[in-house]
């Protein structure tokens, strides 16, 4: 899978997700965030959340080369394993407790993040033995 984003997407997507994480508190904090227009806020913080996941996976990294697309393509097939790996047991947990009424509406979400776990762990995982290598000879 190709970057289609410039490198400066990459902080600006940690940025997002921190924006996201943090802002519905200082709403609530200052009385903007209430019952009414709560699902608003939450959902507007999940696309939030969504858009700075994809801004970090789809961004050219400082070093982009072959092992970096590769990485990238091990990442989404860690992911999607991963998840569904979580899905399923948050439908066996809700099986077991009887809870027909909770539906999970934040799967693409959680893989994205899972994702994007995924492919920091690859890259930086690259970079250190890239380092022992280079020591080695």
């Amino acid at each position: 899978m190709k970057a289609l984003l410039p490198a400066f997407c990459r902080p600006l997507g940690y940025f997002v997700i921190a924006l996201a994480l943090f802002l519905p508190f200082i709403l609530l904090m200052t009385g903007w965030v209430t019952d009414a227009n709560f699902i608003f806020y939450r959902e507007c913080s999940k696309l939030l959340m969504m858009m700075g996941a994809l801004m970090i996976i789809f961004a050219l990294s400082k070093h982009e080369d072959g092992e970096t697309l590769r990485i990238r393509n091990t990442s989404v097939r860690n992911a999607m394993f991963i998840t569904v790996l979580f899905v399923f047991g948050n439908m066996v947990y809700r099986i077991w407790k009887g809870d027909t009424a909770s539906v999970d509406s934040s799967s693409f979400l959680i893989f994205l993040i899972i994702n994007v776990l995924c492919l920091e762990y690859g890259l930086k995982k690259a970079r250190i033995d890239r380092l022992f290598k280079g020591n080695r000879q």
